[in-house]
């Protein structure tokens, strides 16, 4: 029996949450029995094609949606008949991702794969109406449905998904060979940048509207104002980073934050963490805080988050509004837990890529 491959859906293959989830699946599969291929709506190279084609996968790209959707469409039918693909995943909560299921079925597929990746979607009014009537085909088109906390589930597969068995969990897992932390590694990283005393507050995500930047710099400002020797590190990139610099500057903190772009030392980065700051307006499951929580970092975000987040118990859910009141939880925050090895918790919580690797092969090779 050949090499079963799955071909991935996605707009691109950057460093955002869901593509970082299915790289971390790609990483732990059997090569010689399983491989991961992309078919991409974008002409631009992705943070992750390199990795993906020296680990043995294709990359096909087809017409933007956002220039010919029907065109788009098309071409990913002639992908999945051309190449033979039998399964095919897409991952994302958009209503007109459905349709690239039903594209991939007229093309040959016979095992459709939907992974709801969020709680809510960007694009106002026009969103909400798609998805309340082209969504409703998301709870009858896919033949495996899952994701990564049961919000994001019922928000793509309905209410009660989980319970009536309709759908499944499957958790973003963490590389614990990787993510787990110590303290030579934690001088080591706050000397590289330059760190002594100071309160290091660290947020890791896309510099996007559901991100909620601005409220995470007012929450820095008022942490300044009780302890002015604190940095904040922003880690990630994205096409709002401009309107967070000029917030920055317009709260007189531009001096006191680094923005370190997209990076590939992300569990080194978290060791120099004293607190991690996230407060997303919606998410499906945060990959950042669940990483952070790895290395033992204490986490203040937002009550708006699942509550399935908490995994290790140094996790503080806040109501978005009041920053001030965020300030001053993460400072108590930061010298609240000792730091330590992470790796049994996450194993025991079946957060370990170990675990959640075979789950994925299960339900996407069958």
């Amino acid at each position: 029996m050949g090499v079963k491959r799955l071909l991935c859906c996605m707009n691109s293959m950057n460093a955002g949450g869901a593509e970082t989830f299915l790289m971390k699946q790609y990483r732990k599969l059997d090569r010689e029995k399983y491989q991961m291929d992309f078919c991409v709506n974008t002409r631009q190279r992705g943070y992750y094609d390199d990795e993906i084609e020296a680990l043995g996968g294709k990359i096909y790209r087809i017409p933007l949606k956002s220039e010919d959707f029907k065109g788009s469409l098309k071409a990913l039918e002639n992908v999945v008949r051309e190449n033979g693909y039998e399964s095919v995943l897409c991952s994302s909560v958009k209503p007109g991702t459905v349709l690239e299921l039903i594209a991939a079925k007229k093309g040959g597929a016979k095992r459709l794969i939907y992974r709801s990746s969020n709680t809510a979607v960007d694009g106002g009014t026009k969103q909400k109406i798609l998805h309340s009537t082209l969504g409703q085909l998301a709870k009858v088109v896919p033949d495996v449905k899952f994701a990564p906390s049961k919000e994001a589930a019922e928000y793509c597969f309905g209410k009660n998904c989980i319970e009536n068995g309709k759908a499944n969990i499957l958790y973003n897992g963490v590389d614990m060979d990787f993510y787990h932390y110590s303290d030579e590694k934690r001088q080591e990283m706050r000397e590289k940048l330059g760190l002594s005393d100071e309160l290091a507050v660290f947020h890791v995500g896309r510099f996007s509207t559901a991100k909620n930047h601005g409220f995470l710099l007012e929450v820095f400002a008022e942490i300044l104002k009780i302890k002015p020797a604190s940095k904040l590190f922003l880690v990630g990139g994205g096409e709002l980073e401009e309107n967070v610099r000029c917030k920055a500057k317009e709260l007189d903190i531009t001096d006191s934050i680094e923005l370190l772009g997209i990076r590939k030392d992300i569990p080194d980065l978290l060791c120099a963490a004293d607190v991690f700051v996230f407060p997303s307006f919606y998410e499906g499951m945060p990959n950042t805080v669940i990483e952070a929580q790895a290395l033992s970092v204490p986490c203040v975000i937002s009550d708006r988050i699942t509550p399935d987040a908490d995994i290790t118990g140094r996790v503080k859910y806040l109501p978005l509004g009041d920053a001030a009141l965020w300030a001053k939880t993460a400072i108590e925050y930061s010298g609240k837990f000792e730091r330590q090895d992470m790796t049994e918790v996450f194993k025991a919580k079946k957060y370990d890529s170990d675990t959640t690797s075979k789950e994925f092969v299960k339900y996407c090779f069958g």
